[in-house]
């Protein structure tokens, strides 16, 4: 697919709404958009319907609601990006409704279904168009919430439940060099618990430790295994690769790990590019001859580890255009973007 000459995308921007927002500027940060999609499931009704796009703004709850006492909450996160042209891609909603029925099945909640997730995303964007930044400037981060909101004063699962997407435009999720602490105490997740969902619990028990690494000039942690403390598994927020050769590999998700759909994504393209892609258990020594590690997510999409500290141990990889990153990256972003034709059925035209 060919690029649009620089008059032509001046013209298409001439043609487009956009909000007042310095792009150029954008870091990843809420932007109060537009309008918000609600849709409720009731114990009468006994599924999801009536969704409605309202304003957005604060949302009324009872006190004793499953989420703001048990937890019993999910979210996905997922981007819609504007094509040189003015159109709007979004990249594999499907993925995300069937990990976001995955999770509720989990959390013994009820979940809407893949036409419902996909219809309120849809809906959700294009309410707020104007804040889907130009081509090549940024992104419409899209954030689907599923809350237990029922009354609850005792331990079990809500009786009503509300399906809630917002969206806000967001830059870069790590700006600079991306430097990692292996986290030696504290575990992400534990086998059979909730590591492999996005469960909205399991992120603020990973505040302190992150606070205290960002305090000392770190990045981000990098999680080891509950079991055995010796293998790695992610990020706070992201998953994680290594290059050795021609072998790229990631860990297991086996319960622990989330199955990201940017990872999902890597690992096809890179197996595409010829290379070896295999999922296994990672000893944390071998990061130590490691050519290259970079990390992936909806958030941060594909970037390159700078750095890893381990016991005071600090290992530094290769950076700049000629990494796998880099090349990887690039591909991703441009199906995404509708700059790369996409052979894999992947985006989703929705503008």
């Amino acid at each position: 697919m060919g690029s649009l000459s620089k008059q032509e995308q001046v013209e298409c921007r001439e043609k487009a709404e956009y909000a007042n927002v310095n792009w150029d500027e954008l870091g990843f940060a809420l932007t109060k958009t537009d309008y918000m999609y609600v849709m409720n499931f009731t114990e009468e009704e006994q599924k999801f319907f009536n969704g409605t796009l309202t304003r957005f703004g604060n949302i009324e709850m009872c006190p004793s609601s499953g989420i703001l006492n048990y937890g019993q909450g999910l979210f996905e996160g997922l981007k819609a990006y504007r094509k040189e042209d003015e159109g709007i891609l979004l990249f594999r909603p499907q993925e995300n409704a069937l990990r976001m029925k995955i999770g509720a099945d989990r959390m013994c909640m009820p979940s809407p279904t893949v036409d419902q997730f996909i219809d309120a995303v849809k809906k959700t964007v294009l309410a707020n168009k104007r804040w889907v930044p130009p081509y090549g400037r940024g992104s419409l981060y899209v954030r689907p919430l599923l809350m237990g909101t029922g009354r609850n004063l005792g331990v079990k699962p809500s009786s009503d439940y509300t399906f809630l997407v917002y969206a806000s435009p967001v830059g870069n999720y790590h700006k600079g060099d991306l430097n990692l602490m292996v986290e030696d105490n504290v575990r992400r997740a534990i086998p059979g618990g909730t590591g492999g969902i996005k469960a909205v619990t399991n992120y603020s028990p990973v505040y302190k430790p992150l606070t205290e690494a960002k305090a000392k000039g770190f990045s981000d942690l990098l999680f080891l295994d509950a079991s055995t403390g010796s293998n790695i598994e992610e990020g706070s927020a992201c998953n994680i690769f290594i290059l050795k050769g021609n072998v790229i590999s990631t860990p297991t998700t086996h319960g622990t790990i989330l199955p990201g759909i940017t990872r999902k994504s890597i690992m096809e393209i890179a197996s595409d590019f010829g290379y070896q892609v295999e999922e296994r258990a990672i000893p944390i020594k071998e990061v130590f001859d490691a050519e290259e590690i970079f990390c992936t997510g909806t958030a941060m999409v594909v970037k390159s580890v700078a750095s890893i500290t381990y016991q005071g141990k600090r290992i530094e990889y290769k950076l700049g255009a000629e990494t796998l990153a880099q090349k990887l990256h690039a591909t991703l972003t441009g199906i995404q973007t509708g700059l790369i034709e996409d052979k894999l059925g992947w985006t989703m035209l929705i503008d």
